[in-house]
This record gives structure tokens, C-alpha cells and sequence, in this order.
């Protein structure tokens, strides 16, 4: 069962989520809170999978708790999609740099909304490839001018090469496919890559691969 809670200062988005979330057998809702420091503390009670998360809250905004749950060891299980309006809303950046697996927006179908939510919590991308090219090309104007590409020490060659092709948006069957390896095989190198890296999902290994120079804004 995935366990989810929700984070949104508007009562009426809640229960539509919350209505929507607990008709699928697999998905319930176990948690809500009207603001970041609510959401804590109830995630901290009761263990959760997902955090759909709204930016403009008061007593603690969705920025300021992802970085929370980011930074907190006991909450590493928790996959964070931050709610918005805006598709490029500025906050996005920093939120998905802070921790977040992903976003969604507020007008997202329905469906949509349900395989995101399966799709996090099984520790995928929940970007789009076309989002993901444009959110990383908004991001790289504030990356370090000098990457510290020592991090990819503890890597192999053929890691960098898969980590590369995660940072392109490539899936685990195209990786596969552009190196002539097993799907599986893939798989395994990608969990790999995550566990030496620590990073929390595959979002965060885009940002890596951007932020290390693997891959340049432009790049296909």
C-alpha cells in the first residue's frame, strides 16, 4: 500500500485529491496538513511514501519543509512532489534541488495524478522528458562555476557513461538499448549509481549529471 499525505493550505484541493488517491486499492491517504510544520510533524507520527506538496503555505512553505524532509535522515523513505500552478514556477528549481522528486501541476489530469504518485513512490522520474530539458536548462544558469567532479570519484567509467545518459532523460530501456546492454543490467547500474552518489531518486541523478558537467544545457 502507498501511503500519502498531503500538504495544502486549501481545504477543497485536499479532499479532491484526497477522494481521488483513496478510490485506487493500492494508494491511501493517510495524512493532511494546511502548513509545512503540520506536515512534519504528522509524517513524523505516521510513516508516509508521498508528500504532494503545495509551495504557498503559511507556518512553513513547501520549500522550506521539502528542505526539511531532505535534511532529515529518518524521513530518506519520503518522496516529495511538489503541487504548483505553473509548470516553470521559479520555486520549482529550488524545490527539486532541496529534495523533491518531481512536480506536478494543478490542473493535472486525474489519471495522471494517480500514475505519478505510483511512479514516485517506486523511486522513478516523474518529470516529462520535455519538462525535465527545460527545468535543467533554467537551473544550469545557477550551477557552480567550477563542478566538483571529484563527486564522481566513486564511479566507474561505465557509470558515468549510464549516469550521463539518465541526465539526457533516457529511460532504463533506451539506456540499454544505446549501450548494448540488458534492461536489467541497466537497472542495476542506475541503483548503483544511486546508492554511491546518494541520491535520493532518479531526479536528483539529472541534477547531478547537470551539475558535475556530464551533460550541458542542450545537450540531446
Amino acid at each position: 500500500m502507498i501511503r500519502v499525505a498531503l500538504a495544502d493550505d486549501q481545504l477543497l484541493v485536499r479532499a479532491g485529491f484526497r477522494a481521488l488517491l483513496d478510490a485506487e486499492p493500492d494508494i491511501e491517504v493517510v495524512a493532511e496538513a494546511s502548513t509545512g510544520q503540520e506536515l512534519l510533524a504528522r509524517i513524523r507520527e505516521a510513516p508516509v511514501d508521498v508528500v504532494l506538496m503545495d509551495i504557498r503555505m503559511p507556518d512553513g512553505d513547501g520549500l522550506w519543509a521539502t528542505e526539511q524532509i531532505a535534511a532529515d535522515p529518518s524521513l530518506s523513505g519520503v518522496h516529495v512532489v511538489i503541487v504548483t500552478t505553473f509548470e516553470l514556477d521559479e520555486y520549482v528549481v529550488r524545490a527539486v534541488r532541496a529534495g523533491a522528486a518531481g512536480f506536478l501541476v494543478k490542473d493535472t489530469e486525474p489519471a495522471d495524478l494517480v500514475r505519478a504518485v505510483r511512479a514516485v513512490a517506486a523511486g522513478e522520474a516523474l518529470l516529462s522528458p520535455g519538462v525535465t530539458k527545460r527545468l535543467l536548462e533554467r537551473m544550469a544558469v545557477g550551477l557552480r562555476e567550477a563542478p566538483e567532479r571529484d563527486e564522481l570519484a566513486a564511479i566507474t567509467e561505465r557509470e558515468r557513461e549510464v549516469l550521463t545518459l539518465v541526465g539526457l532523460g533516457l529511460t532504463n530501456e533506451e539506456i540499454a538499448e544505446r549501450l548494448f546492454l540488458s534492461p536489467l543490467t541497466a537497472k542495476t547500474h542506475v541503483s548503483r549509481i544511486m546508492t554511491k552518489l546518494h541520491a535520493r531518486d532518479r531526479v536528483h541523478l539529472v541534477v547531478l549529471a547537470y551539475e558535475t558537467g556530464l551533460v550541458a544545457p542542450g545537450w540531446q
